[in-house]
Formats: C-alpha cells, structure tokens, sequence
C-alpha cells in the first residue's frame, strides 16, 4: 500500500496547525505511520498461513480463523490510520475555498486564507471533534472485536466443520501484543492532544471575544462620556451667553423706566428750568 497521499495531506494541514496540531501530526507520521510500513505491516503479513490447528479437516482452519479475527489487525490498524487523518482535510477545503474566493472576486478579504478564525475555526474545531470521536471508536472496536488487546498463543476452537473442540496457534502472540500495546499508547495520546488543542482553541478564542467585547464597550462608554461633556459645556455656555445679554439690556431698561415714571419728565417749565442750569 502507498502511504504517499496519507503523508502529503499531513503535511499540507501542518502549515495551518497549531503548535499541538504540529505534535500530533509528528505523533502521526513518526509514531504510527512509519512504524506500521516499516515494523508491523511485516509482523502480520502472513498471519493466516501460519495460523495452524492440529486437525487436517478441510475449512477448519479458514472458519476459526474468520471466528477469531474477523477483520484482521493490521487492516483495521490501517483502515484507522486514513480514517483519523481524513478530518483534516476540512481544513485543507476551507483554507482553498478561502483562497479561491479571493481570487474570484479580485480582492483581500482575509487577513490571512490560513488564518484560523472565522469559519476556518469552526471547521477546525469539527475536525478534531471528529479526530477524537474516531480514534475512540476505533479503540473500542479493537477491544470489542479481540476481547481485549492481548493476542494469546491457544485459541480453542468447535466451529463446523471442524469434528470437535481443536486447539490453534497464533504466530507471534507477544509481538503481536507489544505493536497492539504500542497502537493503544498512541492513540490515547492523540486522543489527549486533540482534547488540549480543542481545550485551547475555546479558551484562547472565548478570552479574546471577551476582552473585544469588553474594549468595545470601553469605548462605547467614553464616547457617552464625550456626548455629555459637550452637551454640559454647550448648554454652560449658552446660559453664560443669555446672562451677558441680560446684563447688557438690565440698564438700558432701568434707565428708560425711570424717565417714564418720573412726574415732571413731561413738564415744560421743568424743561426751561433744566436748559437754565
């Protein structure tokens, strides 16, 4: 099997990881990928012609073989591997299509097409819900399907056609069990990585709608502060401006009073005698 588009697609969703998204694909390649082509591909490949059991009836070997292991380990170890990878390439999709859409309308509308936020962090926050959600099914299938994640050397068997209770053997139980050992430590560390990196993402992106929030209405406050600072120096001055008018006609008015209400202001002789003096 070639594992080259398995290794490009990590190493297209690397470039918009974060610093634990980095770790886990490293986990990935390193610590699964490389080990399963290089070690373990080997170790099951002839499983079922050296699983024996000491009777010669013919599909008695075929049929407990089928009744033990269903799906064999190392295809459903594989079938994990492209499985657990394929989330990411929500990803890869949003970032083209953010990409694809600038380039269509001939403008930046991105700070950034690889920048997570946005729907790029919903994407991203899917597929490592997703992630985790398959590498549990899948530990859980292991178990389900071997009862347990131990590989023992005898297994008895009374399927038909076989004439009665036989006993078979196992190639490579221990190290078998060590790779199943092996393929349980690191998905439970891929299971706890993608748990942070989510936990991480919430927190880091719920602390920053916070403090914009916050600034927002920082700034919302001040500007009302600013209204009525106006309001008060405009209404300030429009009463300074009315009680200097007041002022001004306040002896002009005086004056003219007590000439209309003097007795003799009309009087002709107090007019001679005033033009006398």
């Amino acid at each position: 099997m070639s594992w080259g588009f398995l290794r490009d697609l990590l190493s297209g969703v690397n470039k918009y990881s974060t610093g634990i998204g980095r770790i886990w694909i490293a986990i990935v390649f390193i610590l699964r990928l490389l080990v399963y082509v290089v070690a373990a591909e080997k170790v099951w490949k002839y499983e079922h012609n050296e699983f024996e059991c000491n009777t010669k009836q013919p599909g008695c070997e075929n049929v407990c073989f089928d009744h033990f292991f269903p799906v064999s380990q190392i295809r459903l170890w594989a079938l994990q591997l492209i499985i657990v990878s394929t989330p990411s390439l929500l990803v890869v999709f949003h970032v083209a299509y953010r990409a694809n859409r600038e380039k269509r309308n001939n403008q930046k509308l991105y700070k950034s097409p690889g920048k997570i936020d946005g729907g790029l962090l919903c994407s991203y926050l899917i597929s490592l819900i997703l992630k985790t959600g398959f590498e549990i099914v899948f530990l859980v299938l292991f178990y389900k399907l071997y009862n347990g994640f131990k590989v023992p050397r005898l297994v008895k068997c009374d399927m038909r056609p076989c004439p009665n209770a036989v006993d078979c053997y196992i190639s490579k139980p221990t190290e078998k069990m060590i790779f199943l050992y092996f393929l349980v430590a690191t998905s439970g560390l891929c299971i706890v990585l993608n748990l942070s990196e989510l936990s991480y993402l919430i927190f880091r992106y719920s602390i920053k709608h916070y403090l914009m929030r916050y600034i927002k209405k920082q700034q919302s406050s001040k500007s009302d502060c600013h209204k009525l600072r106006t309001i008060s120096h405009s209404r300030t001055a429009t009463s300074a401006e009315r009680t200097y008018a007041i002022n001004r006609i306040q002896p002009i008015s005086l004056s003219l009073r007590s000439q209309s209400h003097f007795p003799f202001g009309k009087c002709p002789v107090y007019s001679v005698l005033n033009g006398m003096a």
